[in-house]
């Protein structure tokens, strides 16, 4: 099992701006000093909030009829996933679409690299062609990263490996904030296949770092070494775990990345970590439900409780999912077209 350890936050001070807000030169430097979004780890709390306020006007527009706001056109937008994600990545076309920018999806399963090709071709490849933006999912942790070093445009890491999925810990920070008003001061516990999940990991982060407290609930054979050093408590009993918890975060059980034997059977599963009105009864009688999909129903969580219209918040979970994806393109882009209307006065 893998080892995983925090870093030092960046305690660099910022000021948010609105969605509306006219991007300048100096906008992103002092608001999200970053060009690329590759992970939560190293984001301190202002920048975190930036992007979430960023989102919260996102989805005001989201819900009004003209939905389209053109402020990327003539950008160009490539999604580049080696993995499989329906759900993520129409998220990320139809955010780049309402937004104005040409929107590509490469299919790797059609491309060169099905003939051979190295992760740092396909980046010189692409990168001849100019995209202002690359959203990029890939199988191996660091993938991301190496291809963010090779070329010109920004780079929003879509899930790489066991790493990190920056965007949807955004969107389930950003749905909490919601139905709960804050952050900080709440208790998440999350539950269940937290060994291969790169959404724990950057839920864990964010959580954290806007000042939660963070349980993570599941057997010992589906937890990382040392994950105690992200300043989480580890429990192994769902009674204990949920005990008091304002909010209770899912994790699809990832049998396609088990090598092994890590549990007695799926039913077993169920059985011990699978979320139903029995297990969610210690927890707080508002306690949110959370899951970031794709759902297995009846492995990780009951039917009946996942479509609790009171205290699930899956389906919002999918609204925030465009909304936060719009507001990561609007500010990875902001000095590109900032130095692009100095260009043109």
């Amino acid at each position: 099992m893998a080892t995983f350890i925090s870093s030092t936050l960046m305690s660099t001070d910022h000021t948010p701006k609105p969605a509306s807000a006219a991007p300048h030169a100096g906008d992103v430097v002092s608001a999200f000093p970053h060009k690329h979004l590759l992970g939560i780890e190293g984001l301190n709390p202002l920048e975190i909030n930036y992007l979430l306020d960023l989102s919260d006007g996102y989805v005001e527009q989201n819900r009004q009829a003209n939905k389209n706001k053109a402020i990327l056109a003539g950008l160009t937008q490539i999604n580049l996933f080696f993995e499989n994600s329906t759900r993520t990545r129409t998220s990320f076309e139809l955010a780049g679409k309402r937004l104005g920018a040409d929107v590509i999806n490469m299919s790797v399963a059609t491309s060169s690299v099905r003939k051979g090709e190295t992760l740092l071709d396909t980046a010189i490849t692409l990168n001849a062609m100019h995209p202002d933006i690359l959203v990029v999912r890939h199988g191996q942790s660091g993938a991301v990263k190496l291809l963010s070093e090779k070329v010109d445009g920004a780079v929003i890491n879509a899930g790489d490996g066991w790493h990190e999925h920056p965007t949807q810990a955004l969107l389930d920070a950003l749905t909490i904030r919601r139905r709960k008003g804050r952050i900080e001061g709440l208790t998440v516990a999350i539950c269940g296949d937290i060994l291969h999940s790169r959404v724990a990991r950057s839920n864990i982060h964010l959580l954290t770092t806007m000042g939660a407290r963070v349980r993570v609930v599941a057997p010992p054979t589906l937890l990382p070494t040392a994950i105690e050093r992200l300043g989480v408590e580890v429990h192994h009993r769902m009674e204990t775990g949920l005990s008091d918890c304002d909010i209770v975060m899912m994790l699809r059980l990832q049998r396609e990345r088990m090598e092994g034997s890590y549990l007695p059977s799926v039913r077993e599963f169920f059985h011990l970590y699978g979320l139903d009105y029995d297990k969610l009864s210690v927890a707080r009688p508002d306690a949110l439900i959370m899951h970031p999909g794709p759902m297995n129903r009846g492995v990780e969580i009951d039917t009946v409780v996942a479509d609790d219209i009171h205290r699930s918040a899956i389906q919002e979970q999918v609204e925030m999912g465009v909304a936060v994806r719009m507001a990561c393109l609007d500010v990875l882009t902001r000095n590109r077209r900032a130095h692009a209307s100095e260009a043109l006065s």
